[in-house]
């Protein structure tokens, strides 16, 4: 519980991290090691990613959140003139205080009810910026879920990265809640198809377990050389880069992420269940962790005398609601929400 006595739904992190993860950073405990990410632990977590992607070549990076994440792979890949592609509610357009754009490059925005991209979005926003008046996009940005808890499948992906090959642009994936993604039973994908599609993706830690932490995996070798400078002059190489990589290695290790991330899924399935046989619909479909329920007005402010979360979006007379339920939601809480929805 918080201190207000409500249980939180309002994210995914609210926890501090998992036992798992804080018995293996106590475990180390007074041990020397390199600094700046050169640590045998940061080591072992990047080579379990690749075994994981099946890319054994692959650049692996560790930085603290999401935005510091986006924030490094677009500034690090465009030219002063070049932009990003993304959709009107990807992280980078709403919810990272303009920090792409602080670095000199705009956002195309593509206005989608889904949350997601497609071929046709991308070459819209190419055919209307025709020349050098212009910005020039060169990158397109998804998140993998996306911020209504939709996932791309893998023909969907492929689509998008067909149609980024065939117009010159890189493909960034922000996979802050990558696992929760890949364990959707809405979801086709394995981690070595994102590899495989994408030119640079990101595996969210801070959402799935850990006290904090990202990680940066560049797929094309073009990207790699020089990205620790990017890192430095960033502000994301840090002294104690091994703290980021005990963890990640911790979480790699026996299938911990997605342990993690099939129970923030499974509560949040049995949690739309228990709000659909109540009689309520979604203004998204729930295919994650990350659910969005309609109630009237009246509903919305009862539940929320008990319980935190968002209000995501106003319809009518009623409230849609942003509920997300983590790796460590206990399952009590849901069948509670439930219990206090149907009184």
């Amino acid at each position: 519980m918080n201190s207000s006595s409500k249980y939180s739904f309002r994210n995914d992190y609210s926890e501090l991290a998992h036992p798992e993860i804080l018995k293996a950073l106590s475990e180390v405990g007074t041990k020397q090691f390199s600094g700046y990410g050169l640590d045998e632990y940061t080591k072992s977590a990047a080579d379990l990613i690749r075994a994981k992607i099946q890319k054994p070549d692959a650049g692996v990076h560790f930085v603290g959140g999401g935005t510091h994440s986006n924030l490094i792979v677009i500034s690090s890949l465009l030219r002063p003139f070049e932009a990003a592609i993304a959709p009107h509610s990807g992280h980078i357009c709403m919810y990272e205080t303009g920090a792409i754009e602080a670095t000199g490059h705009k956002i195309c925005a593509v206005n989608s009810s889904s949350g997601k991209l497609t071929p046709n979005d991308i070459e819209d926003v190419v055919a209307a910026h025709k020349d050098e008046h212009m910005v020039n996009p060169r990158l397109v940005y998804i998140s993998q879920s996306t911020e209504n808890g939709t996932v791309y499948t893998k023909s969907q992906l492929q689509a998008i990265s067909e149609c980024c090959r065939k117009n010159g642009l890189y493909l960034f994936i922000d996979g802050a809640r990558l696992g929760a993604a890949l364990c959707s039973s809405a979801c086709d994908l394995t981690y070595a198809d994102i590899a495989n599609h994408a030119d640079a993706f990101s595996i969210g830690g801070t959402k799935n377990g850990i006290l904090l932490g990202e990680a940066i995996v560049l797929c094309n070798e073009s990207m790699k050389q020089d990205f620790r400078y990017h890192l430095k002059q960033k502000g994301a190489l840090f002294a104690k880069g091994a703290s980021i990589g005990i963890q990640f290695e911790a979480l790699m290790k026996g299938g911990l992420y997605e342990k993690l991330a099939n129970h923030a899924n499974m509560t949040a399935a049995k949690l739309a269940e228990g709000i659909k046989n109540a009689g309520y619909e979604f203004l998204h479909p729930v295919e994650t962790n990350q659910l969005f329920p309609i109630f009237p007005k009246a509903v919305f402010e009862k539940l929320q005398q008990s319980y935190e979360f968002y209000e995501w979006e106003k319809i009518s007379d009623k409230s849609a609601a942003r509920i997300i339920t983590s790796w460590a939601t206990p399952m009590e809480m849901v069948e509670r929400f439930i219990d206090d929805l149907n009184a």
